[in-house]
């Protein structure tokens, strides 16, 4: 689903990804993980297209990011973790607005609005201006944007920061039900208990070297997720 060969990006003098390489499949939740500054977020946007990128390759279902950025940004949604949404549509003109991007179908997109806007609490809002969201809001009408023309991969950079207890869950839930289709997720964190609990794999990235990867039960061992990073963190120091 995701390929990621000998990524690297630099600015200036430093390599913010240093010849990273990754691969999710299918069916797979990865988190990525790693401190601040690390290179999570200019490896998330890299993938996305968002960042061009110095050297190394990127696929998303077979597509380059490079030579097929097209072709390829059809089968993603992309997360950030502070969304820039259009303030001046209201949550329904917006969540339209996406769908008409990616050809979704007038019968499809009601469909998938009404279940997330239900499932999210946010069905109430979907007619007042984006303007007058909360930070919580706004993720939650992201998470609806992302999914309504049905992506092969999702992309999210801190999904649960500014999601209250109630919708954390549910998207837990929605991120488990999208690759139980055959989707696939990749997206940072920095709660890790959450990492624990819902990842299939994890990637720990440092001054944007992967430091280690696999299974979380590979990367864990018998300890938790938490004493492994932080042991890592000061063993790469």
């Amino acid at each position: 689903m995701l390929k990621i060969e000998n990524l690297t990006k630099i600015y200036g003098d430093k390599k913010a990804v240093d010849n990273l390489s990754l691969q999710i499949n299918p069916g797979e939740i990865y988190g990525f993980i790693g401190h601040n500054g690390a290179g999570k977020t200019t490896t998330l946007k890299s993938v996305v297209g968002v960042l061009k990128f110095d050297s190394g390759e990127i696929y998303i279902d077979g597509n380059s990011v490079k030579n097929s950025p097209i072709e390829a940004k059809k089968k993603i949604a992309y997360i950030p973790d502070n969304p820039d949404l259009y303030d001046f549509f209201t949550g329904i003109k917006y969540l339209n607005f996406v769908a008409d991007i990616f050809g979704v179908s007038k019968e499809e997109r009601e469909e998938r609005i009404e279940k997330y806007a239900d499932v999210l609490g946010l069905k109430n809002e979907l007619g007042n201006s984006v303007s007058s969201y909360s930070h919580g809001m706004k993720q939650k009408l992201a998470v609806i944007s992302a999914l309504i023309h049905n992506p092969k991969l999702i992309v999210m950079d801190e999904p649960f920061v500014g999601l209250d207890p109630k919708a954390a869950h549910e998207l837990k839930e929605i991120m488990k039900e999208h690759c139980k289709s055959g989707g696939a997720i990749f997206f940072s964190t920095h709660v890790l208990e959450v990492a624990e609990k819902l990842c299939d794999k994890v990637a720990i990235i440092k001054n944007g070297k992967l430091i280690k990867s696999g299974t979380v039960s590979e990367v864990k061992g018998d300890e938790s997720l938490e004493d492994v990073f932080l042991e890592l963190e000061d063993k790469n120091a």
